[in-house]
């Protein structure tokens, strides 16, 4: 940047991104961590120094979301939502080779928890948004920003509220655009896919409980909470859901099989993973149901059986496919093991069409030319499932050309989180020309 300049998007992306992750947002799910009021206090600086009006809206003493609305050429038509969250999961600074809130810049990477999930984009839209209102450079239709609270715990205090309480911060947006897409896998022929999320698995966190005779445990007790629990878990933990083909992992698949040169066959679609390095457990994920126990809970003495045991597990399930997935889930239990929900919500999916989806594809094209984007399925979720209850279509793309090497899957909710200085400033710009788009 010469002197007497504005500063661009790819200038501010990474003292952006550094700075988030140095608030810490650590969201433990129980509302006892540090919430996100500071960091919803730090965006509306940013927002706020170049001409905008953020609103902070408190759901709790410490959950603080903000939204601000982006006048458009023309607000006549359908409105688009921008959405981030501010929280991070936790993160033991014992267990990181750097400060995991330090934002530390090293080996070419800002390192940092929410790296990568996801105060990168966060980032990418402050950025972006503070030069467009500096350059006096509107986007065509009205732009809602969200930056939202309680992600990492399902979002009840954050988008989950919001869409409740004040759906009107969202009028007139049709589509949605947030987390979890638009991020490369390098191919051969330097190339690079791009998956853009079209849909999302469906969340069913589940606590499971059997109940039996409390007694001593010296004596015959056939009726034993702890057995009935551990058998059900054991049977829900071994089940292999077989292969379910939605329309999103289907076209993936084909266009994966394209690029790498191997035949897609349908009968062992799992074939096309073998070239996908760390990769293929997110979409291997996309092909099946999953369970997966987490917690057991059972007794308070050795020698006593408990009159109730419990576990935990974290069910996901396919587009289209519920109804399947939550009647093999009761089979497996049998009768003498009840569940109910820890946190429930629905499955995505949407088209991978229109102009919202050709923006993307121009913006990534015009910025790599060995760009190949290509629909995905999320195997988590994301607050793309909150808006889409207000009628939104809801894609992921967080625009990002990722080193080959780098295992972009697992750096979420992984230690040493980082993100590339030159992915960051590649996003900048990509996100600053498809909103130019759109």
């Amino acid at each position: 940047m010469n002197v007497g300049q504005q500063p661009t998007a790819e200038d501010e992306v990474v003292r952006i991104c550094q700075e988030l992750i140095r608030i810490d947002t650590s969201n433990p799910g129980d509302n006892s961590g540090p919430g996100e009021r500071a960091a919803a206090e730090y965006v509306a600086e940013q927002l706020a120094e170049v001409g905008l009006e953020p609103q902070i809206f408190e759901s709790h003493e410490k959950r603080a979301s903000l939204v601000v609305r982006l006048e458009g050429e023309d607000s006549g038509r359908d409105a688009l939502l921008l959405h981030g969250h501010l929280d991070v999961v936790p993160a033991r600074a014992e267990d990181w080779t750097r400060d995991p809130f330090g934002g530390e810049i090293a080996d070419g990477c800002v390192w940092g928890r929410g790296a990568v999930d996801m105060k990168d984009m966060d980032a990418m839209m402050i950025a972006v948004v503070r030069q467009r209102m500096r350059e006096g450079r509107r986007p065509p239709r009205d732009v809602v920003l969200a930056f939202l609270a309680d992600e990492e715990a399902g979002g009840s205090w954050g988008a989950q509220w919001l869409v409740k309480e004040h759906p009107e911060l969202f009028e007139g947006c049709t589509e949605a655009v947030g987390e979890v897409g638009g991020f490369s896998l390098t191919v051969p022929g330097d190339k690079r896919m791009y998956l853009i999320e079209t849909a999302e698995k469906g969340i069913a966190w589940m606590n499971l409980t059997a109940k039996g005779t409390a007694g001593h445990g010296s004596m015959v007790h056939p009726d034993n909470a702890v057995t009935a629990i551990a058998e059900a878990v054991g049977r829900l933990g071994r089940h292999e859901f077989p292969v379910r083909l939605t329309g999103t992992v289907r076209a993936f698949l084909e266009r994966a099989c394209l690029a790498y040169g191997v035949e897609f066959d349908p009968e062992d679609p799992e074939k096309c993973l073998e070239e996908m390095g760390p990769l293929a457990r997110m979409i291997g994920a996309t092909l099946r149901h999953t369970l997966n126990p987490t917690r057991l809970d059972a007794g308070y003495k050795t020698n006593v059986i408990p009159q109730t045991a419990g576990a935990q597990v974290d069910g996901r399930y396919l587009p289209g496919y519920e109804a399947e997935f939550f009647a093999t889930v009761d089979e497996l239990l049998g009768p003498d093991v009840q569940r109910d929900f820890v946190y429930n919500d629905m499955a995505l999916e949407t088209g991978y069409d229109g102009a919202l989806v050709a923006a993307m594809e121009a913006s990534l094209t015009a910025a790599d030319p060995g760009a190949l984007p290509v629909p995905y399925c999320l195997s988590g979720g994301t607050d793309a499932k909150h808006f889409a209850k207000l009628g939104m279509r809801c894609f992921g793309f967080a625009p990002l050309r990722l080193p080959p090497e780098l295992d972009f899957s697992g750096m979420f909710h992984g230690v040493d989180e980082r993100v590339p200085v030159d992915g960051l400033r590649f996003g900048a710009r990509v996100l600053d020309d498809f909103l130019g788009r759109s």
